[in-house]
């Protein structure tokens, strides 16, 4: 096999439950994976040594050296099969660069099933799944898709009934957030305002929403423990999710460590009208519609 191409969806955060920052700098968390129909694609060619090139969305913002996250996947999958493999990964961007939708964690999961694919491996999903842990918290969920909830770091992952199809509005921000900076904003925020900070724990009554396909309960349910760090370090995305609000949203939300909002919508219309609001508000750099859950990493 001379390439494989595999298309992987971007996430959103349904919960994400931030508990006391723990000794080893990490948080335990409770976070709710959803992943949603935008995606960006991997192909993996065989080569003789390792190589990564970036076109699409933000692409310039995406690194074409070792720090590439879907490059380090495939130099640890070789790594674990005890072999020298090579490769040159072509990567296609529609997630957003630093918007709080684990693209770099995407586009690593994908480059793991291209790779594992394009090099003949056969390794089970299992073998995957512990090399995705390792190169990052959101990397197992990249790879599983679907609507499941991480403990943890967030990489144990317990797959979630999901009884329907939900709608999406995503607000993308001009420019990235970086995921430790937010975090580092939320240790800030708790321990200036004195607050106590519990052990994470999962949302019944969201689990419930998602079990019945209920789209108003969840988006009562919606509930991000970054929200108020991202809104610290980036306050115009306060205007945009009121906007998202004022609009008819059922639910909003920051995603991850954002800059991205996330708006729940009653249905595939509704999601469009919110989506022409919002642009026509100027709240955002751009708007996409999109829907969820779906698969994870495909093989195209």
């Amino acid at each position: 096999m001379d390439s494989v191409t595999v298309r992987v969806p971007a996430k959103v955060n349904l919960q994400l439950a931030v508990g006391p920052l723990r000794d080893d700098g990490y948080h335990d968390l409770v976070n709710v994976f959803h992943a949603v129909s935008i995606f960006d694609e991997v192909t993996a060619v065989a080569e003789t040594g390792m190589s990564v090139r970036v076109e699409g969305e933000s692409a310039d913002q995406v690194p074409e050296n070792d720090d590439n996250l879907a490059i380090q996947a495939a130099v640890a999958l070789a790594r674990h099969a005890g072999r020298s493999y090579g490769v040159s990964l072509a990567i296609r961007k529609a997630i957003p660069v630093a918007g709080g939708m684990a693209g770099g964690s995407a586009d690593a999961a994908a480059a793991l099933v291209a790779c594992n694919e394009l090099w003949g491996l056969g390794l089970p999903v299992e073998d995957l799944m512990e090399i995705a842990a390792d190169l990052g918290s959101d990397v197992p969920f990249a790879l599983l898709g679907g609507t499941a909830v991480g403990t943890g770091r967030g990489e144990r992952l317990t797959p979630l009934e999901v009884g329907g199809r939900f709608h999406w509005v995503l607000a993308l921000a001009d420019g990235g957030l970086s995921t430790a900076k937010v975090y580092g904003e939320c240790d800030r925020v708790r321990a200036e305002g004195g607050e106590q900070v519990a052990a994470p724990r999962t949302s019944e009554a969201l689990l419930a929403a998602l079990r019945a396909g209920d789209a108003k309960a969840l988006g009562a349910e919606l509930a991000n423990d970054l929200e108020p760090a991202a809104l610290s370090l980036r306050g115009s995305l306060a205007r945009t999710l009121d906007a998202g609000r004022a609009h008819g949203a059922l639910g909003s939300l920051v995603s991850g460590s954002g800059p991205t909002c996330a708006f729940l919508a009653e249905s595939e219309a509704h999601a469009a009208a919110l989506a022409a609001a919002l642009t026509e508000a100027g709240v955002a750099r751009d708007v996409l519609t999109a829907h969820g859950p779906v698969p994870g990493p495909t093989v195209v």
